[in-house]
Formats: C-alpha cells, sequence, structure tokens
C-alpha cells in the first residue's frame, strides 16, 4: 500500500496554495465533512440483509431473496462514492491509504471472527464431515484475502442450484466483492479528477460523473452478454457487478436524480419497494441472474435511496426509520456474517434438528450474535486508538497479520485432519474393492442373505460419504458446456460388445459402477453426461442459456449416438426434472413423450435401452442426520421422498426393446424409505448415491445388460 506521502494529492490536482496543502494534509478524509447519516438508507439495509437471511432459511418462501446482494452494491456505490466525492471537493484529493484503514477498520474485524470461527469448526470432525474439508479450507482462505467471488467464478460454482453443498463462507463472495470495489473505485475517481483538471479545464465533478457513467452503462452490457454466454461465473465477478455500484453512485453525484418532491418522492420511493418485493418474491433459482433481471432490484433499490422526502410519516423515507428497520440495518453486516455458516453447521451439531422450531431457533441465534459482534467487535474496532492515533499504514499491517492467521488457521485444519483425510479415502478405495458379504442391495435382493444383521454399520462413514462419487468429473459437462464430451473405458477388442451410458448426474453417478461392469465382462463403455440434463427431446423449462446449453448437448450427444456401434444404450435421470409442457396436456405427458422420442432413434436401429427407475430424493443430505443421531433416526416417509409419476418409468413401461429397472423396493419399504440398506450408506448427497451401494446393485445392471444385448429390439 504507497503511504500518504505518495498518493494522489492536492499537489497533483491543482491545489491553490501551500497553506492549504498543509491543511489538508492535517485531515483525514473521515473528517473531511462530517458523516451524513441517512436513516432510510439504514432501513433499506434492514430490507437487504432479511432478503438474503430468510432466502437463505426458508428458499422456497423467498425465492428470490438472493436480490438482497444487489441492494447492498448500491448502497455502498452511493454512500462510498458520496464520502469520496466530498474528500475530492474538500481537499482536492483522497488519500488512499487512510481510506483503505477505515475500510479495514469498519469491515475486516468482524469478517476475520467468523472465519475463525469456521476454520476451528470444520477442523473438528465431530462438528462437520471430513469429506467437505479441502474445498472448507480453500474457500476460507479465499474469502480471508477476499477473493471468494473470484475463487467460485474459476469453479463456475453455481450459487443458485438447489443441489450440491456449499461451504460455510460460500456467501464471502459478494463481500470479497465489495472489497474490490473499495479499491477499484476511489482509483478510478482519482482518475477521472486527474483528467478533468488536466484535459477539461478543471471540470474534476463533471470528469468524475462521465467516467463513471461510461464504466457503469460498459459493466451493464457485459453483465447482460456474459449472462447469457457463462451464467455461474457471471454471477460472481467483479465486472458484471461494478454496474450496480455505479448506479448508487450516480445517484451521489448527480443532484437530481435525488427527487425531494414530495408526491415525486412518495410515488418513487414506494415504487422501488415494490420492485424490491417482486424480485424476492418471482424470482427463484431458474430466473437469468444477474443480466437485465438485476435491473429490477438495483433499479428498486436506487429509487428508494433517491427518494429524499420525508415530511410524512407513510413516507417510506420514514418507514424505513423506524427503530426496528434501523436497529436491523445497524447489525446487518454482522448479520450477514453470522448466519450463513451457522446454517450450514447447524445440521451437523449433534441433537439439533431441521424442523420449523430449529430454524426459528437458530435465526434468533443470528440476532444475537450480530448483536454481540457489532457491540463488541465491530464498533470498538473502530475506534482502537492503537490504530486511529497511528498512521493508516499500521492498520494495513496489523490488517494483513490478522488474515495471514485466520490463513494460517485454517491450513493448520487441514494439516491437522490429513492423515484422517487419507485414510477416509483408502477406507472407500478398500470398501469399492472388498465389501462384506450381502453388503449394500445384496441385503435386500439375494436370500441368501436375509438373515444377516449389519446393526449400526455404516459404510462409508456418514462424514465421508460425500467422497464417494465417480473420480471422471472431465467425463461431466455442466452449464452451459454444450460439447459432447465422451469418455472410454473397457474393452478396446473390436469385438467386444459396446455399451453407450449417457444421460444427466444420475446418470454419471453409475460410473464407476459401469467401468467396473464393463472391465469384468469384456465390454466397451462409452459415457455421455451432462448435468442437469437428461436424454430426452423435451425441452427443459429453464430459460436462457441453460436451457439452450442443454437443447444444444442433446442433438450433439444424438450425432455421437448415430455414428457409433452400440449394442445397447442405458440411461438415467432425476425424476423431478423441470421440463416444459408446451404441446402437452401436462409436464408429465411432455417428458414421457420426450423419452420416448429420444429413444426411438436408437430402437428404429434395432439397438435397445435400458433405464432405471430414479431413486428417492431427500429434503436434505442424510448423512447430516446419520452423524449426529445415527441409524434407525433418520428415515424418511416414502410418500414424501418418492415422486408420484416418474416419467422415465411411464416412458419405458410398453415400450418395446426398453428394459426397465426398478429398486425402489431396496431403497424402501411400504412405508419407509432407509439412508442405510445392508450396512451400506445409500447417498452422498440428498439425491445423489454412494458409488459403494451403486457397486452392490451391479449384479443386476450387468444381468439387465446382457439380457437386453442378447435379446435386441423385437421386430427390428
Amino acid at each position: 500500500m504507497p503511504s500518504a506521502d505518495h498518493e494522489l494529492g492536492p499537489q497533483n490536482l491543482g491545489a491553490p496554495s501551500q497553506m492549504l496543502r498543509r491543511e489538508r494534509r492535517d485531515r483525514s478524509p473521515e473528517h473531511a465533512e462530517p458523516s451524513r447519516f441517512i436513516p432510510h438508507v439504514q432501513g433499506l439495509r434492514a430490507i437487504a440483509v432479511l432478503f438474503v437471511v430468510l432466502y437463505h432459511f426458508w428458499p422456497g418462501r423467498l425465492s428470490g431473496g438472493y436480490v438482497g446482494v444487489d441492494v447492498f452494491f448500491v448502497i455502498s456505490g452511493f454512500l462510498i462514492t458520496g464520502h469520496l466525492m466530498r474528500e475530492l471537493e474538500a481537499t482536492g484529493g483522497v488519500r488512499l491509504a487512510q481510506f483503505w484503514a477505515r475500510r479495514a477498520r469498519r469491515l475486516l474485524p468482524a469478517s476475520l471472527l467468523v472465519l475463525l470461527f469456521c476454520a476451528i469448526v470444520v477442523a473438528s470432525p465431530y462438528l462437520f464431515p471430513l469429506s467437505a474439508l479441502p474445498n472448507e479450507i480453500r474457500e476460507i482462505i479465499a474469502s480471508t484475502f477476499y477473493v471468494e467471488n473470484w475463487y467460485l467464478a474459476f469453479a463456475s460454482t453455481d450459487y443458485l442450484a438447489l443441489t450440491g453443498e456449499p461451504t460455510t463462507v460460500q456467501h464471502y463472495w459478494s463481500l470479497s466483492l465489495e472489497e474490490q470495489f473499495y479499491v477499484l473505485w476511489p482509483l478510478i475517481m482519482l482518475l477521472a479528477a486527474w483528467l478533468g483538471v488536466k484535459f477539461f479545464q478543471g471540470a474534476r465533478r463533471r470528469a468524475i460523473i462521465t467516467t463513471l457513467g461510461v464504466v457503469t452503462l460498459a459493466s451493464f452490457v457485459f453483465c447482460v452478454i456474459f449472462t447469457i454466454t457463462n451464467p455461474a461465473p457471471a454471477y460472481f465477478i467483479t465486472f458484471t457487478r461494478m454496474w450496480q455500484f455505479g448506479v448508487g453512485a450516480l445517484i451521489a453525484l448527480v443532484p437530481m436524480l435525488r427527487i425531494r418532491n414530495a408526491i415525486g418522492s412518495f410515488v418513487l420511493g414506494w415504487a422501488g419497494i415494490v420492485a424490491l418485493l417482486y424480485a424476492a418474491f418471482q424470482f427463484d433459482g431458474q430466473t437469468p441472474y444477474p443480466g437485465y433481471m438485476a435491473l429490477v432490484p438495483t433499479l428498486g433499490a436506487a429509487a428508494v435511496i433517491a427518494a429524499s422526502n420525508t415530511t410524512r410519516w407513510w413516507y417510506p423515507t420514514r418507514v424505513l426509520s423506524i427503530r426496528p428497520a434501523q436497529f436491523v440495518g445497524d447489525i446487518s453486516y454482522s448479520l450477514y456474517l453470522w448466519h450463513w455458516p451457522l446454517i450450514v453447521i447447524a445440521p451437523s451439531v449433534p441433537f439439533w434438528g431441521l424442523t420449523i422450531y430449529h430454524r426459528v431457533a437458530l435465526l434468533a441465534l443470528c440476532f444475537v450474535l450480530a448483536w454481540l459482534t457489532k457491540k463488541f467487535v465491530e464498533d470498538p474496532a473502530r475506534a482502537w486508538k492503537v490504530l486511529t492515533l497511528r498512521p493508516p499504514r499500521v492498520t494495513l499491517w496489523a490488517s494483513l497479520v490478522a488474515m495471514i492467521l485466520v490463513g494460517a488457521t485454517a491450513a493448520g485444519a487441514w494439516a491437522i485432519n490429513a492423515p484422517a483425510y487419507r485414510e477416509g479415502v483408502a477406507a472407500i478405495e478398500q470398501l469399492r474393492s472388498d465389501p462384506p458379504e450381502c453388503f449394500g442391495a445384496a441385503s435386500v435382493l439375494d436370500p441368501a442373505c436375509a438373515d444377516v444383521d449389519f446393526g449400526d454399520q455404516v459404510l462409508p462413514a456418514p462424514g465421508f460419504a460425500a467422497a464417494d462419487m465417480p473420480a471422471d468429473e472431465q467425463c461431466f459437462v455442466q452449464l452451459n458446456d454444450s460439447r459432447p464430451v465422451t469418455c472410454e473405458f473397457g474393452s478396446d477388442a473390436g469385438d467386444a460388445p459396446r455399451v453407450a451410458l449417457i444421460g444427466d448426474s444420475h446418470a454419471f453417478q453409475l460410473l464407476s459402477t459401469f467401468e467396473r461392469i464393463a472391465d469384468d465382462n469384456g465390454w466397451h463403455l462409452t459415457t455421455l453426461f451432462k448435468g442437469a440434463c437428461p436424454w430426452s427431446t423435451t425441452p427443459l423449462s429453464t430459460p436462457g442459456a441453460f436451457g439452450a446449453a442443454c437443447a444444444d448437448w442433446r442433438e450433439n450427444a444424438v450425432e455421437v449416438l448415430d455414428n457409433g456401434d452400440f449394442d445397447v444404450v442405458f440411461t438415467a435421470g432425476l425424476s423431478t426434472t423441470p421440463y416444459s409442457s408446451a404441446g402437452y396436456d401436462s409436464v408429465h405427458d411432455a417428458a414421457v413423450a420426450g423419452y420416448r422420442e429420444a429413444w426411438s432413434g436408437m430402437l428404429d436401429r434395432g439397438i435397445p435401452v435400458v433405464t432405471v427407475v430414479d431413486n428417492p430424493v431427500w429434503e436434505n443430505d442424510p448423512n447430516k442426520c446419520l452423524r449426529t443421531q445415527g441409524v434407525g433416526n433418520c428415515d424418511g416417509a416414502r410418500d414424501e421422498l418418492l415422486t408420484d409419476q416418474d416419467p422415465l418409468k411411464d416412458a419405458a413401461e410398453g415400450t418395446a426393446g426398453v428394459t426397465l429397472l426398478d429398486f425402489t423396493d431396496v431403497f424402501c419399504d411400504d412405508t419407509t424409505c432407509f439412508p442405510v440398506v445392508g450396512g451400506a450408506n445409500v447417498y452422498r448427497d440428498e439425491d445423489h448415491l454412494t458409488v459403494s451401494f451403486l457397486d452392490s446393485l451391479a449384479p443386476q445392471y450387468t444381468a439387465a445388460l446382457r439380457d437386453a444385448i442378447e435379446a435386441g429390439v423385437p421386430g427390428a
């Protein structure tokens, strides 16, 4: 960090006198002008944080609550830009080190406290699944140094996805983006101010407004385009979000955008709140976001800020200024920090459940922790004399040291648990290569195993089940990738029977099992997988680039199948895939027709198809329950976990040349479904199966494939 003596200061911006320069050096940026507290903006913070928190607690009730972060971005752009502009006009420059030091004292203590808490919790195998540790450590370190948004972007994480296990610190992506804004924005404003003085006759303010307007417009255009082409990283990266800060900045810089007229302010403010509520309740995980849809919450937040008249009690500016709203706004930062780790950790805490009462209690705990953190960490840290009475570089160096210590704690958590993690990996490999007799599905399907009792045995252990998945991730394309990536396994002999395995993640979960089947039987296996995109001709109801990518992948996959000399095709798919009902009486009818049409291309060539009824889908990963409550306490009701109509099942029944496997009676009895069957841990998350359990079904898969190859397609 540059020192104050080397910053772009008054001398660089045409200060008129040595006396003025000396006065400015004696004033810190926070004292350039008295702080301007705006109550209704603080109330808007309350709306933003409540949107996010309630969305994370009850995503089905507030499906678009994630727009709360967009509101925060607009608020930050408004407040920070106004602060920087006032300092520029009062002193002729911005002391960057002072500005950054103040931000560090404001934000880092609470942030690093929560990160330290997460690092300690994930280090304990009693509180957190060991299989999640490597990714947790990577993301804690990324969050500590405020690059979590870029880490998630490069990992192509889908923040709005309904499956998968996010880490305790995934919400730090927005904090990382804000910190990057705090670094970049004053530099952009200083550059614009210098250009105004140098080339535009001292029109510093006009140059800043013009520059920020250009940056905002360019960022918005990039956001729209990149959301269409690459929606997952577009959600996280700095450049797709910068325009939202810019919208707030322009309100701060252009006085005519702040409406003081009574009627205009009333209408504008309530219109903004309605826009925010519309986005929170109508947007969901299928909304193409951020893209142009982010205009709704962004402009809604901007409208609330711009509505400046406070004459009447029913004006939004007054409603947002009431004490409860101010209190939530005051603790909004700490509330945002604490709520997500507690949501992720709570299900793994012994004797803690997932009922509505537990959720409400946890929500209350979040508020208590947020208040305590605000009172005893946030506020005192901003006034620590050991930092405020010293040059800003002391704060910045202290911040760096604190960040390194938190990162080192996370690294230490990995070092302590690395041997246990490696043992867990080795245990899974051993289980796959030499499972116990009557293990898994055999305990139900093999009559000789009827009297075998596995007691409380659960293999792999609930804390490591998430790692029991296929290793060949390069074979699995996701998101907007429409390439027909094929992987080849098994025998290369010219006369080897050729098997194709195609479908979504519920087909991909079979990969390791089918590799073993191919190796054991001298078959050749070709795979084609795309996440959330089953092999069908019915379009997804998912709008935008992902739905288009799925359609393109299917066309490309059909070309691969048409050009291949296969003896049998095996497919599987998630029963709750969101299909479009266009042209049919129901979504179910459309899905059934799509499967049959896709299969007809193979059947017409005399190539049989084998498929399987989808496995039960749980609301939450049953391993969270198994870790704390044990076998027998984590069962689920059959009518809640199984779909009423599996379109793949209905498409297969009565279709010549299609073999349907149904293992429902392995997963469930007449009333109950089980997370552990024959000592086997069935699930690695809420709807994907462990490889160890699937291996126990290998004899049934093998027999079905062999019979289909021998029988072919009747009449073909």
